[in-house]
């Protein structure tokens, strides 16, 4: 009861604290230490809940009943409030592709029926793995408030909305979870759910580690026995999919951590830029002085480190990540296999992707011809649309350029970029859905590489989602674009920079407006005086002023009109 009751203070000081200090436009780097201090004492409170952690116990492992109870009725799924009722997990039987040979080998077959097969079925707008959450799109305590956020370019944000942004990312990094764990061994290893293994991470490495999951090898025993072609969220149809829910949740996280609720993801529109733009110590972080493939000490972000990030060394040992901490944040933009990605790709070629008609085709992996999928995903020649190119375009050409913990598969969350690059990405797949207005129904639900089809349950989202049900426009789902908005929106959203920093000036600009009017009317008061005490000397005449600044020859201009008509726009052109 003790230590309950210090984590209820912790957290309410905490709210107290991050509040204050995020409203607040004046940010000073005693501030931000204030502010990593209490993010390192929050890390030190115990957690009691999260896999979902009420659901990583050797119990529930060995019933595979993921039902948690809601806090506030107590009962399992908040069935006594009517939020939602435990129900077996329903897994569609269709045939996937040939990609992967095997079955019943890893533990993201048929997710997630290896470890559960009954988990909590919310009703009505609720969500969540105990139902305690609210549908994308919808707030409030009964979650009947509808609203629309607005993602927005992270160049137009203002100065203490990017530094609110970087304190959300340090803060999110630096704080336990306090509702998941990420399991660190198979269900094998775990001797069938009686030795569980699990680990604590922080929110923002609690989605490095899904990222690392849903996207590693699968393990066929022993070291260096490891099958390379999966993939649970890439090289296939779920590509877009999947990183929308990713983004969603991540987005979502946040607002829970921060109380923040009108939090969204900024988007990074790289198209035509000449370099890494977002790579500042006021954003993302410089490059070092003294190495390149590091962060500048003058950004916080310097200071992080990763995990999950050695695909070649877990494949070699025949294990998955630990979880442990494997060195800094690094990123070395533009220095990169020019082979690979020539540039950053250009606005030219995501109209040519978002030409293409056809979501995907073929065998609906790397190989797809002419598919909108395959060409952002950037597997596919991006000038093209042939797929298997030799060349990375699109999507992965920003992984390969930025040439850090970005660039692998499997680590390339650990690197906040991810998330604004993916915001981007995301919003050329909306632009998509938006002139070509499928249905769900048209994704495709058979025959797609392993964990792929429409009724796929995503791996590792604990809640359920299928893949189907966010093959559907983002205004469904609660979040617009900002540069989707009409052009008066748009306008008025692009300006947000320049009127902050005249909002910043303004006094400045009125007071020197005010000293200069009454110094001109001083001038002009004691010009008058003395002109009337002194009969004014003749470098006073107005006469003789007037006639330094008239034109002269005045008349030649008239007459010469004729004659100079003829050099008007059209000969000049």
């Amino acid at each position: 009861m003790v230590i309950q009751a210090w984590e209820r203070f912790t957290w309410t000081l905490f709210n107290v604290c991050i509040r204050s200090y995020l409203q607040s436009s004046q940010y000073n780097l005693a501030e931000m230490w204030q502010l990593a201090i209490i993010s390192f004492v929050l890390c030190l409170v115990p957690s009691y809940q999260q896999f979902p952690r009420l659901c990583a116990t050797r119990e529930v492992l060995r019933t595979k009943e993921c039902c948690p109870s809601w806090g506030e009725d107590g009962s399992s799924c908040g069935a006594t409030s009517g939020r939602g009722s435990c129900e077996d997990v329903e897994v569609p039987d269709r045939p996937h592709g040939p990609q992967y040979p095997f079955s019943g080998l890893d533990d993201r077959e048929k997710w997630p029926l290896v470890f559960f097969n009954r988990t909590c079925q919310c009703a009505g707008n609720f969500m969540g793995f105990n139902c305690a959450d609210c549908k994308f799109g919808y707030f409030g305590v009964d979650c009947n408030e509808r609203r629309e956020s607005v993602r927005r370019n992270i160049l137009h944000l203002s100065r203490a909305e990017k530094t609110r942004l970087v304190s959300y990312l340090n803060l999110v990094k630096q704080t336990v979870s306090r509702d998941y764990v990420v399991v660190t061994g198979t269900y094998q290893e775990m001797e069938n759910g009686s030795n569980p293994m699990f680990a604590d991470v922080s929110v923002y490495d609690v989605f490095v580690w899904m990222h690392y999951y849903v996207s590693r090898n699968a393990l066929l025993g022993g070291p260096g026995n490891v099958w390379t072609e999966v993939d649970f969220a890439h090289w296939a149809p779920g590509f877009l999919p999947w990183h929308r829910v990713y983004l969603l949740h991540w987005e979502h996280e946040i607002r829970k951590l921060t109380g923040d609720m009108s939090f969204t993801i900024p988007y990074w529109d790289w198209r035509d830029a000449q370099g890494c733009d977002v790579c500042t110590d006021e954003l993302m972080g410089d490059r070092s002085p003294h190495d390149p493939s590091l962060l500048s000490p003058g950004s916080v972000l310097s200071s992080w480190t990763v995990l999950c990030s050695r695909a070649e060394d877990y494949s070699n040992r025949g294990v998955l990540c630990n979880a442990e901490e494997e060195g800094p944040l690094r990123r070395n933009p533009g220095n990169h296999n020019r082979n690979l990605v020539e540039r950053i790709p250009t606005s030219a070629e995501v109209e040519f992707a978002l030409s293409l008609t056809d979501y995907d085709t073929g065998a609906m992996d790397r190989s797809a011809n002419m598919s909108f999928r395959n060409t952002l995903e950037g597997f596919a020649d991006s000038q093209t649309g042939i797929g298997n190119s030799p060349r990375r375009g699109l999507h992965a050409a920003l992984h390969v350029f930025l040439n850090g913990s970005i660039s692998s598969v499997q680590g390339s969350a650990n690197d906040p970029i991810f998330f604004l690059h993916h915001a981007f990405v995301d919003s050329i797949y909306e632009q998509w859905l938006r002139r070509y207005r499928p249905s769900p129904s048209d994704f495709p639900d058979s025959d797609t590489p392993i964990g792929h089809n429409g009724d796929a349950h995503m791996v590792p989202f604990l809640p359920l989602h299928r893949h189907r049900d966010f093959f559907i426009s983002s205004k469904d789902l609660g979040y617009e674009y900002s540069y989707l908005l009409d052009y008066n929106q748009r306008l008025a959203e692009s300006m947000g920079p320049y009127l902050e920093v005249l909002q910043d000036v303004w006094p400045w600009l009125l007071v020197a407006g005010v000293c200069g009017g009454i110094l001109a009317v001083s001038i002009v008061a004691a010009v008058l005086t003395a002109k009337r005490r002194y009969g004014g000397p003749s470098w006073l005449s107005v006469r003789k002023w007037r006639n330094v600044f008239a034109l002269p020859e005045r008349e030649l201009l008239i007459r010469g009109s004729e004659e100079s008509k003829h050099h008007n726009y059209q000969t000049a052109i």
